[in-house]
């Protein structure tokens, strides 16, 4: 689980200090805040089960679940990672997608999941955000996905890396049929993933305190020998200097994006009429 869920949570779960200001706060309680805190307001990292409850009216008709990642350069303990994954999260890998509807608007969705290998870009996952997009174009539905991710998945090597370009050249698709893209990387999005499709959007939205970028601050530092500046590559940071378009409080994430499908994309149907 992320660090903000785990690291100070008690043996019987109930309890969790958060990572902002160290209170110590009632799971069940947290819960109903959106794991946000109720003193300092502190965004807890959450997982795909619950963007897909926040975001979505009534859940994600998944497609392609069993898409799976092999092993394809054979790398050292590659197998063991993913088998562990799998274990952890129950999912083939870092993406889900599908269809559902956000305030009676039908959408084609998608979300990352960090306990996979830290969210990592690879083959699979590259393949199932590029059907993803691919979807969204032929159902003329908007598309929305939710990007937390450490960034290309170093066991696949060049892999990895291609499908970076991949998405970019399905979104250009999507852009040139005139079909919104709504993009919400979250805490933490970086590397290849943030150097990507999270960052190419018509509209980019992020959460109150998210670390964004392509490389690390403290790596950042290390390599310019300088310090960077006070709250660099928050979301925040991001959002004065033109990098994103809103910061958002999760508790207001559904709202937000139901005004702007009604601004964008005013149908509540497809072609067909249906989901």
């Amino acid at each position: 689980m992320p660090r903000s869920m785990t690291q100070s949570q008690t043996p019987d779960g109930m309890w969790l200090r958060c990572d902002g200001c160290g209170e110590i706060l009632y799971r069940k309680a947290l819960e109903r805040n959106f794991f946000i805190c109720m003193r300092c307001g502190h965004h807890f990292r959450i997982f795909p089960e619950q963007y897909i409850k926040i975001i979505l009216d009534n859940g994600l008709k998944e497609l392609d679940s069993d898409l799976a990642p092999s092993d394809p350069l054979e790398f050292p303990q590659y197998r063991e990672k993913l088998a562990k994954a799998r274990s952890k999260t129950g999912k083939p890998d870092a993406f889900s997608y599908g269809k559902g509807k956000i305030s009676g608007r039908p959408v084609v969705f998608g979300v990352m999941d960090f306990r996979f290998i830290g969210g990592s870009m690879g083959s699979v996952v590259g393949e199932k955000i590029a059907r993803s997009i691919r979807l969204a174009r032929n159902k003329r539905l908007p598309l929305i996905i939710v990007s937390t991710s450490g960034g290309a998945r170093m066991h696949e090597g060049m892999f990895s890396l291609m499908q970076m370009a991949k998405t970019a050249a399905e979104l250009g698709l999507l852009r040139q049929a005139h079909i919104p893209y709504i993009s919400i990387p979250v805490d933490p999005c970086t590397g290849g993933v943030m150097a990507s499709f999270a960052s190419l959007g018509d509209i980019i939205i992020s959460e109150p305190g998210a670390l964004l970028g392509f490389a690390g601050p403290r790596v950042i530092e290390n390599t310019i020998g300088e310090k960077l500046p006070k709250g660099f590559q928050r979301a925040e940071f991001l959002l004065k200097h033109g990098f994103l378009d809103m910061v958002v409080s999760r508790r207001d994430l559904k709202e937000t994006l139901t005004r702007i499908l009604s601004i964008l994309w005013p149908q509540k149907q497809d072609e067909s009429g249906t989901l």
